[in-house]
């Protein structure tokens, strides 16, 4: 306990939106620190023990290009845990690297998690922070952090809507009173998207293609909206019948139509949310409309096609990718909200 308090003065408190697809550090005193993605290269030896070798931009570089005894893992799946060691030693290099590698850190750190997920998930995000180096862990809803972040009146009796498209989860929820009153969480989102993509290069040009081509696919070209506006792209990858590298030029009405049905999925946990929602509630939401947070978000056309849909204003916040980010981070300078909006375990 006295080495914990003495550490606890020479650390900076932290709040961690641990993403599927990236990981983004506030610093108190600081905002955002840095933003890397969420992979980890691992070395196995022959009795399958494993060591970290690299951690975020380094290892995403690695992925798809690395020998049978390094492997490139994602340790985040649909915005929950899917390999808690890796995880655990994923977070202890960002809270390293956050105090300039300084060992003697115990900082309190606020770690944002979709909405809804179980109390083993819970329990296991804050184990491998607490074992990564935390003195104390507080866990917010990703919706709630988003809200914050966006700027949202969340504190107010009136209905608030954000949808934060995430990498593995895509949020829906109504806030009023600090309190979220309903949400829908799909595990459809940005990874969904990329998936989508390589499976129609495979079905139609019998071309396989990585995770990283299929994600610049969808930043250059995709398109959640018909418009009259035609984007080319060249691919490369490998031809699946010949089994050499072979180049395609593919469209931006190609890949809208081979990510149509992850977005329909967003789009009808939207719909569910607003048919679920209290009438004095939507009323509120009719006047304000919508925010969109998280890199889905940044998804051409996709607040065009939400309006279309729903009938009303969509609004996406002002630095989408980092709202559930500044939004903990925000949680750490306001002590009274975090003990509001924090989870109770």
């Amino acid at each position: 306990m006295i080495f914990d308090s003495i550490a606890g003065m020479f650390s900076q408190d932290m709040a961690i939106d641990l993403g599927t697809a990236n990981t983004l550090v506030f610093m108190e005193g600081r905002g955002i620190a840095f933003s890397e993605p969420s992979v980890v290269a691992v070395q196995k030896d022959h009795r399958g023990m494993k060591r970290v070798l690299s951690v975020g931009k380094e290892a995403k570089m690695m992925v798809g290009r690395t020998p049978g005894h390094i492997v490139a893992i994602r340790p985040m799946r649909e915005g929950v845990i899917a390999d808690f060691e890796v995880t655990r030693e994923m977070l202890r290099y960002f809270i390293r690297k956050a105090h300039n590698r300084k060992t003697l850190v115990r900082p309190r750190i606020i770690i944002s998690v979709p909405f809804g997920i179980t109390e083993v998930e819970k329990r296991a995000v804050r184990e491998s922070a607490m074992s990564a180096g935390a003195r104390e862990v507080y866990l917010v809803e990703e919706p709630m952090a988003a809200a914050v972040g966006a700027g949202l009146p969340i504190t107010e009796p009136s209905g608030n809507m954000i949808v934060d498209i995430g990498g593995g989860t895509t949020e829906v929820a109504v806030i009023s009173l600090a309190g979220i009153v309903l949400s829908q969480s799909v595990r459809v989102a940005g990874d969904k998207m990329d998936e989508a993509i390589i499976q129609f290069l495979k079905r139609k040009y019998n071309l396989f293609i990585g995770e990283s081509t299929a994600e610049r696919i969808k930043m250059t070209i995709g398109t959640a909206y018909h418009t009259d506006e035609l984007m080319t792209m060249e691919v490369k990858g490998r031809d699946l019948v010949a089994g050499v590298p072979k180049t395609i030029e593919i469209n931006s009405d190609e890949i809208r139509d081979s990510m149509i049905e992850p977005i329909n999925a967003i789009i009808q946990s939207v719909r569910l949310a607003l048919e679920k929602t209290p009438p004095e509630l939507a009323s509120d939401i009719l006047d304000k409309g919508i925010v969109l947070a998280g890199g889905g978000s940044l998804l051409r056309h996709i607040d065009v096609l939400l309006r279309e849909e729903t009938g009303l204003p969509i609004t996406i916040c002002d630095d989408p990718l980092s709202a559930v980010c500044l939004g903990a981070g925000k949680m750490l300078e306001e002590i009274d909200l975090l003990r509001q909006v924090a989870i109770q375990t």
